[in-house]
């Protein structure tokens, strides 16, 4: 079975996002915490937190996967911008034990002038503060396509955080296609030397989703221009290689294209008449 999704809104509430997720025949979703833009989250709701639960329990939902907004920077070289990604990331991992199990990924963020080894410092430490034993959510490192001063555009950068984070068994990682393939991991024609490449450096074990997005500029752009699927220069055939891919297939995979539901409903069934796993 394909676990397949996209990015829904949050307005509605998590039972709307669910009957959402179903109308376009998807099996998982992606949505914001908060405001992506700015700080404010919509108070939690419980009775409609459960209600989605028992939906998603009916209807064979896979791990959701929740987005830090944009705004959060965690190696800011501003002090008072670090002091809010640890004020958010806090307040959102607590938010998410309303949805058990689920997970929360986050872009490491950008350096600014400060230096890679500055940047992994801080985000590291930030998440020693921040993670709790007894959590039981998740943290992804989404890989990132190289923009201005970006940490997370080499396996061995994420790497490097992974390593100093004590409880190593609450982080995973976010593989974005369109930013690998923008970074310059050419997953059209050598996917398995990539994922060889992140099973040295990182440990395909901490691969936990994929945000699955083709890409509007040609490889090693570093420019992050997500296309709808097929309509890129990554293809369709080299999506079809991702999502039938044996150490990828089982993976949740969620869509970022540009797309509205409709849209998103079409490229969920295109990918699942492509999608030969049994």
């Amino acid at each position: 079975m394909l676990k397949i999704g996209c990015h829904l809104s949050t307005s509605k509430g998590f039972k709307n996002m669910g009957k959402e997720a179903l109308e376009i025949k998807a099996n998982t979703f992606q949505f914001f915490t908060r405001n992506p833009r700015g700080s404010k989250a919509k108070a939690i709701d419980e009775k409609d937190v459960a209600e989605f639960l028992e939906l998603a329990k009916e209807n064979n939902f896979t791990t959701i996967l929740a987005h830090a907004p944009y705004t959060l920077n965690a190696c800011s070289a501003d002090e008072n911008t670090r002091a809010f990604a640890k004020e958010v990331m806090e307040d959102d991992l607590a938010r998410m034990e309303y949805t058990p199990n689920s997970l929360y990924n986050f872009h490491p963020g950008s350096h600014v002038k400060q230096g890679v080894e500055v940047g992994i410092k801080y985000i590291s430490d930030l998440l020693n503060e921040v993670l709790k034993p007894e959590q039981t959510t998740t943290v992804l490192l989404e890989t990132m396509a190289g923009k201005g001063t970006e940490i997370g555009r080499t396996f061995e950068e994420l790497q490097e955080i992974l390593s100093r984070v004590r409880l190593s068994d609450k982080m995973g990682v976010c593989l974005d296609t369109c930013h690998v393939y923008d970074a310059g991991y050419d997953i059209v024609n050598d996917l398995d030397g990539v994922l060889e490449q992140f099973d040295k450096i990182i440990g395909l074990d901490k691969l936990r989703a994929i945000h699955l997005n083709d890409s509007m500029n040609p490889f090693e752009s570093h420019k992050d221009r997500h296309a709808t699927i097929g309509e890129g220069s990554i293809g369709l055939e080299a999506i079809a290689n991702i999502i039938n891919h044996p150490k990828l297939c089982n993976l949740p995979f969620f869509l970022e294209t540009p797309n509205e539901l409709e849209g998103h409903a079409k490229e969920i069934a295109l990918l699942k008449s492509i999608y030969k796993v049994v």
